[in-house]
């Protein structure tokens, strides 16, 4: 299958204080022994991810197949962790089950899910695994199609998935007069912009690449927005105060470390040249 997105590059990981808040204590490190962690089911490691599981984070809505840039790296988490393809396991969880408190029906969830301060007090986070921006994406004709800053969608009628970072980059960023719509999911977004209903969409821009130019007629990335202080950056999500997260972190490190996300990333996501950045 063709391959969409956005690779924003992975580099050393700045942000020093969103590490610090997701971090478990130091004393759990001496747990990591490889293919034996305290998991949900003896030698076994269940990760979770939503469905359907959409490109370029997947393929053909089939996690366990490796194939998208969130299978390889949850493959390569699990390696690291002491882990082959053939002892994980996948769990399908929904996005706004996997940010609320309570025990957890998998190991670590990897579904987009950018780490911040709120969501850490119901949730652990492992060190981000990849460093994302947002985007906004409309169809051909669109009030908003010839953008060219922030001021230019001050008139904008916009909507986002509820409960994400790219609902946030509405109301924080761009902070349009008209009050934002805000979908259950992406797709019932996506069919309100094909339907009018809205002028554009925000989405992490890996997604916005997949609707604009795969699931839309005519469709077309307006811009990105700059990276916020300290920057954005997925996570792996675990139930709170688990005695895996420090284990998973050390792993996410260590593939960040040696090349391993970067490679990936090439692999599954392209370029952002030529996305402007909206200002």
């Amino acid at each position: 299958m063709k391959k969409f997105g956005i690779l924003i590059a992975v580099t050393s990981i700045t942000a020093s204080l969103l590490t610090a808040m997701t971090l478990a204590a130091p004393s759990q490190a001496a747990t990591c022994k490889s293919g034996a962690l305290n998991t949900l089911n003896k030698g076994v490691l269940t990760i979770g991810t939503d469905n359907p599981a959409y490109s370029p984070w997947f393929e053909d809505n089939t996690p366990s197949n490796g194939k998208g840039f969130e299978s390889a790296v949850a493959y390569a988490v699990a390696k690291q962790l002491g882990y082959p393809k053939s002892k994980v396991k996948w769990a399908k969880a929904p996005f706004n089950a996997v940010i609320q408190p309570g025990k957890k029906s998998y190991d670590f969830d990897i579904n987009e899910v950018s780490i911040t301060p709120e969501r850490a007090k119901a949730v652990d986070f492992s060190s981000g695994y990849y460093d994302v921006a947002q985007a906004i994406v409309t169809v051909a004709g669109s009030k908003i199609a010839k953008a060219k800053s922030i001021k230019d969608l001050a008139n904008a009628k916009l909507g986002a998935a509820v409960g994400t970072t790219s609902y946030t980059t509405i109301t924080s960023v761009i902070k349009p007069k008209i009050k934002a719509a805000v979908y259950d999911t992406n797709d019932v977004a996506t069919q309100a912009l094909i339907n009018g209903q809205i002028d554009g969409l925000v989405l992490d821009l890996p997604t916005a690449f997949y609707v604009a130019y795969v699931q839309l007629k005519k469709g077309a990335i307006v811009g990105q927005f700059a990276a916020k202080a300290g920057g954005e950056q997925f996570g792996l999500v675990l139930t709170k105060e688990s005695p895996l997260t420090s284990c998973v972190s050390r792993a996410v490190d260590a593939l960040r470390a040696n090349g391993t996300l970067k490679a990936i990333a090439t692999k599954w996501l392209s370029s952002s040249a030529g996305v402007p950045v909206l200002k």
